[in-house]
C-alpha cells in the first residue's frame, strides 16, 4: 500500500513539476510488481470469509432457537445438534484466523514471484528455496480448494431446506385462499427429522398446515434464511478466490522452475 502511494506521489510530480525519469522508472517497476491477481483474490477471500465467518455464526445460533421452538419439545431430541452448532461455531473462529494469515502469506508469495518472473529489482533471483516454497503454496491452495467446494456444498443444505420450507408454505398459504376444508392444506408438512436436523424419535420433529405457515411469517424465519444466503455466498465468493489464487500461483511456479532448468538464479 504505502508502495502505491510513494508511486501516485511520483508520478504527480513527473507530470505537474516535470521531475526526473528516474523517479517514474522506480515508480513503473514498483507498479510492475504489483500482483494484481494475487491481491484481487485475496480482497476476495477475505470478503467470502467475512460473511461465511459471521453470517454463518449468527445463522447457527438462529438456527437453533427455531428448532428448539418449533420443532423439537424434548431437550434431549436436539443435543446433538446443539453440540454440533457450538463445535462448528469454534471451527468458524479457527478458519477466520487461518485464512486471514493465508492470504497475507499468499500475497506476500505473489510480491516475491512476481518480482522473480519479471526481475523488477535488478539482480533479484528466484532460488531453489523460493521455488521450492511456491510449490508448497500451489499444493495447500489446491488441497484447500477441493475441501472448500465441500464445505460450499455442505452450505447449500442449509438454503435448500429453508427455500423448500418457504415454497411449502406458499403453498399453503394459497390452498388457504382458495379453498374453505382446513383439511385441503393441514397433510402438508415439513419435517426437519428428513434433513438429519434432528433424531427420528423427535417429537413433533415436523410442522404441519397453518403452523407451518405462520412459523413462516416469523422473523426468526427470514433472518435465518437470509443469514444462511449470506454464507452461501461467503462460501462461493471464498471458493473463486482459492481458485483466483491458483492460477497466477501456478503460472508463477512454472515460469520460476524454467527459468531454474535455464540457469537462472
Amino acid at each position: 500500500m504505502c508502495c502505491v502511494v510513494i508511486c501516485a506521489v511520483c508520478a504527480a510530480c513527473v507530470l505537474i513539476y516535470y521531475a526526473p525519469s528516474g523517479c517514474y522508472d522506480c515508480c513503473i517497476r514498483c507498479i510492475g510488481a504489483v500482483p494484481y491477481p494475487s491481491l484481487v483474490a485475496t480482497l476476495l477471500c477475505y470478503a467470502g470469509m467475512a460473511l461465511f465467518c459471521g453470517c454463518g455464526h449468527e445463522a447457527l445460533t438462529q438456527t437453533e432457537v427455531l428448532v428448539e421452538t418449533y420443532f423439537a419439545r424434548n431437550v434431549q431430541d436436539h443435543e446433538v445438534m446443539d453440540s454440533f452448532i457450538k463445535y462448528f461455531q469454534y471451527v468458524i473462529y479457527g478458519l477466520a484466523s487461518f485464512f486471514f494469515l493465508y492470504g497475507i502469506l499468499l500475497l506476500a508469495e505473489g510480491f516475491y514471484t512476481t518480482s522473480a518472473v519479471k526481475q523488477t529489482f535488478g539482480e533479484f533471483r528466484s532460488t531453489q528455496c523460493g521455488r521450492c516454497l511456491s510449490l508448497t503454496f500451489v499444493i495447500v491452495t489446491y488441497v484447500l480448494a477441493f475441501i472448500w467446494l465441500g464445505v460450499f456444498a455442505f452450505t447449500a443444505i442449509p438454503v435448500f431446506f429453508l427455500f423448500n420450507m418457504e415454497q411449502t408454505c406458499h403453498n399453503i398459504n394459497i390452498l388457504a385462499e382458495t379453498t374453505p376444508s382446513i383439511n385441503q392444506h393441514a397433510w402438508i408438512c415439513m419435517d426437519a427429522r428428513q434433513y438429519g436436523l434432528l433424531p427420528w424419535n423427535a417429537m413433533p420433529g415436523k410442522a404441519c398446515g397453518m403452523t407451518l405457515a405462520s412459523i413462516c411469517k416469523t422473523s426468526e424465519f427470514y433472518v435465518t434464511y437470509d443469514l444462511f444466503i449470506a454464507a452461501f455466498a461467503g462460501a462461493g465468493i471464498t471458493l473463486l478466490a482459492l481458485i483466483l489464487y491458483l492460477v497466477p500461483t501456478t503460472y508463477n511456479y512454472a515460469v520460476l522452475r524454467f527459468l531454474g532448468r535455464k540457469g537462472v538464479r
